[in-house]
């Protein structure tokens, strides 16, 4: 093994443990969030509106955050330090004009509030509580981008830490609003607290950002070219997270509550993507790096193992999500306010829901083999806009029968197909996999994971009557250890390190 082949992979254990680390205290205080969402103010009007407000910071997070602008920046900040030219150069020349567009952006939708609310919720029961929400969230369109700039700087630098941690800081913010103002402004407070931790998203990471610019030649290319591929970027990224917006609209025109019920059981079940963004985070910066030098073989090898290590580990995040939805959700969920009423719907939508995270997964990974080299590239966001008529269409003919549950399915359905028309097109891309390869293996997963998922089925049902915290705890333990089980029994290569390690250790 090469110097830089070990180095590599040492940088990307340490940035995965450190990154590993913050997401999943990001993810388990955005846990709390919820949580405390649904104690204060459980699953009514209020909730609605305030969720319907909350669209704005869910749209802009995976366009500003985790996708366009890292898509986006992360290309052009590698391709000036491979070049010797100075980041001080690249933000001089790319960072006025992002952030005055998206100052423009927030106080447009500021202005609009009405209109927004209107065209996302138009069955609304309290459209004046979610107007005045959604004003105070859209300063997150501007903090979100500036936020989103910053980390994928300081990630095309390999410095994960500060970037990583933005989460922390944003939920610490909605949690404290939230629990110092709740009494006083009700759901409101949620909001408030939505644009403080929006705020110190971008406080967390400049200091660490400032430090590691140096001043350098001027860039090479012009910027405005490169910044002309931020537009189906940007589309790409607005399609993948439109099926929000179905929920949010069909919601409305359901009973009080659906709109909540839909993003409580989306919240937890969306749990598992953590590691699909993670992964995708650590090593777009490389993947982006092999396009830039031309290296096919790292880009498709880099492609082919984090699209299996994902999906396999979201395939048995699935059948533990399936088989245990009540005992989650009752666990979490069926405190204060939140009755067990609500705990029984949450429960039947998150089970559908999950049986499309693993395509989520795969368009979280695949997604970057397009972005990685700077040319517009239209392409996904067609096969996002398909996923989305299809989402569309399947929730029109189940909206009647099957009310939430049926918008559940049809998200399922439609990202999905996305999914599968991604990895399609991906076929002439530098860092493109084998259909076929990665088709067996995912086909193989899944059957793995059903059986892990049937065995914890039944676990479940043999200890029915006991505490929900119990059979929601072996529940986890059962499905995560025979899919592990079944994975080194059938010679996964997934699982093959773990089985040599093992083997180290009983050899010493």
């Amino acid at each position: 093994m090469s110097d830089v082949k070990v180095a590599t992979d040492t940088l990307i254990v340490r940035a995965t443990v450190l990154t590993t680390v913050l997401t999943v205290l990001g993810a388990v205080l955005g846990l709390l969030r919820d949580l405390l969402l649904a104690r204060f103010f459980g699953a009514t009007a209020d909730t609605d509106a305030f969720l319907v407000a909350w669209t704005v910071p869910e749209t802009a997070s995976p366009l500003l955050i985790e996708g366009a602008m890292a898509f986006l920046m992360v290309p052009i900040f590698v391709q000036a330090m491979a070049n010797g030219t100075g980041l001080a150069a690249v933000v001089r020349s790319t960072l006025p004009r992002i952030a005055g567009a998206l100052a423009i952006a927030s106080a447009a939708i500021a202005l609009g509030a009405p209109l927004v609310v209107r065209l996302l919720a138009p069955g609304l029961a309290d459209p004046e509580l979610a107007i005045r929400c959604t004003r105070i969230t859209a300063i997150t369109v501007l903090s979100f981008g500036v936020a989103g700039y910053l980390g994928a700087g300081l990630r095309s630098m390999h410095r994960f830490g500060w970037a990583a941690s933005i989460y922390v800081a944003y939920n610490v913010g909605i949690l404290s609003a939230m629990t110092l103002l709740h009494g006083r402004l009700g759901a409101m407070s949620a909001a408030i607290g939505v644009a403080v931790g929006s705020l110190l998203m971008v406080a967390v990471q400049l200091p660490s950002f400032l430090r590691r610019l140096e001043p350098g030649r001027r860039l090479v290319s012009r910027p405005h070219v490169a910044l002309g591929a931020f537009i189906p970027i940007a589309a790409f990224a607005l399609t993948r997270h439109a099926q929000i917006f179905v929920e949010r609209v069909l919601g409305s025109e359901l009973s009080a509550g659906t709109i909540s019920h839909l993003n409580y059981a989306q919240k937890v079940a969306q749990v598992p993507m953590t590691l699909a963004v993670l992964v995708a985070t650590v090593t777009f910066p490389l993947l982006a790096r092999s396009v830039v030098t031309g290296d096919e073989g790292s880009s498709r090898s880099r492609m082919d193992w984090d699209l299996r290590l994902v999906i396999g580990v979201v395939l048995a995040a699935s059948a533990y999500i399936i088989a245990f939805a009540e005992p989650i959700i009752e666990v979490l969920f069926q405190h204060g306010a939140f009755t067990a009423t609500d705990s029984a719907t949450t429960a039947s939508i998150m089970r559908v829901y999950a049986i499309g995270l693993p395509a989520q997964a795969a368009i979280v990974v695949v997604s970057r083999s397009y972005f990685s080299e700077r040319r517009p590239v239209w392409y996904p966001a067609l096969t996002m806009a398909a996923g989305l008529a299809a989402t569309l269409v399947v929730a029109m003919m189940l909206l009647d029968v099957w009310q939430g549950v049926g918008i559940a399915a049809a998200n399922a359905v439609g990202i999905s197909l996305a999914a599968a028309l991604l990895l399609v097109g991906q076929r002439t891309n530098l860092a493109a996999v084998s259909l076929r390869a990665v088709g067996r293996s995912v086909a193989g997963l899944a059957l793995l994971a059903a059986i892990a998922g049937l065995v914890g089925f039944g676990v479940g049902q043999a200890m029915r009557g006991a505490p929900p915290l119990v059979v929601a705890g072996i529940g986890l333990v059962v499905v995560s250890t025979a899919f592990l089980l079944l994975c080194v029994l059938t010679g996964r290569e997934e699982t093959r390190w773990l089985v040599q390690r093992l083997r180290r250790e009983h050899a010493g």
